[in-house]
C-alpha cells in the first residue's frame, strides 16, 4: 500500500523533546485528551490507547521532531501525511496529526480486517504503525512457516525479532529485508504496558 512507511528506525531519535509525565492526573493524561477522544470514535478503539501512542511517539509534544523528519504529536512522515490529505506545515498541529494518525490506523486496520480477535488485530496494527505493514507480513509468513499462528502477536513477534538475523530476513518468504525487531517489540510493549495502566488509574 502507497500509504504505508517505514519508521522503525526513528523511535528514540527525538530532537528536543521534554520529557513529559505519562499522566497529569486521575482525571487527566494530557492536554490533548479530547483531541485524542474525537478521533478514537472513528477507530472504534478507546482514546486511551491513541493516547499511549502519542505518549510513545512524542512524550505529547506537538513540536517533536525526529533526526529522520517525522514530527508532530503522533510522528508522522511530512510525506505520508501529504499523502493522507494533510498540508504538511500542519503536522505539528495536534488535532491535525491526531487526524493524520487516525486515518493511516484505520487503512491499516482495514488491511487486517482478516483478524476476527480485535485486540490481537490492534497489536498488528499497532506494529504496522512502526514498522511498516511489509515488515509485519513477513514476520507473520515467517511464524506461518515455522508452525505459529500468524494471526496471534505472541507468536508473530518472535518472528519480528528475529527479523534482525540474515537467516530468517533472507528466508524465501521475506519480501522485505532486514528488520531492526527490537524496535517494534518494544514499541508494541510498551504501549500496550502504559495503555493498560491509563485503564487502571484514569477514570472517565
Amino acid at each position: 500500500c502507497k500509504y504505508l512507511y517505514h519508521k522503525y528506525f526513528e523511535q528514540s531519535k527525538l530532537v528536543n523533546s521534554k520529557e513529559r509525565p505519562r499522566y497529569l492526573s486521575k482525571q487527566k493524561i494530557s492536554e490533548y485528551d479530547q483531541i485524542f477522544r474525537k478521533y478514537a470514535k472513528e477507530l472504534d478503539w478507546d482514546w486511551k490507547l491513541l493516547a499511549s501512542i502519542a505518549y510513545q511517539e512524542s512524550k505529547f509534544n506537538p513540536n517533536a521532531k525526529s533526526w529522520a523528519g517525522a514530527v508532530g504529536l503522533m510522528q508522522l512522515m511530512p510525506g505520508t501525511a501529504v499523502k493522507l490529505g494533510a498540508d504538511s506545515t500542519d503536522m505539528t498541529h495536534p488535532d491535525v496529526s491526531v487526524k493524520v494518525a487516525t486515518n493511516y490506523l484505520k487503512r491499516v486496520d482495514n488491511i487486517y480486517n482478516y483478524i476476527e480477535d480485535r485486540s490481537e488485530r490492534t497489536k498488528f496494527v499497532l506494529a504496522s504503525y512502526n514498522a511498516g505493514v511489509g515488515h509485519v507480513r513477513d514476520a507473520m509468513a515467517l511464524a506461518e512457516k515455522n508452525g505459529k499462528n500468524p494471526q496471534k502477536w505472541e507468536d508473530v513477534k518472535i518472528f519480528a525479532l528475529l527479523k534482525s538475523k540474515p537467516e530468517f530476513f533472507n528466508d524465501p518468504v521475506v519480501r522485505h529485508g532486514y528488520l531492526r525487531g527490537e524496535e517494534v517489540y518494544k514499541f508494541v510493549e510498551e504501549i500496550m504496558v502504559r495503555y493498560q495502566e491509563y485503564v487502571d488509574v484514569i477514570t472517565d
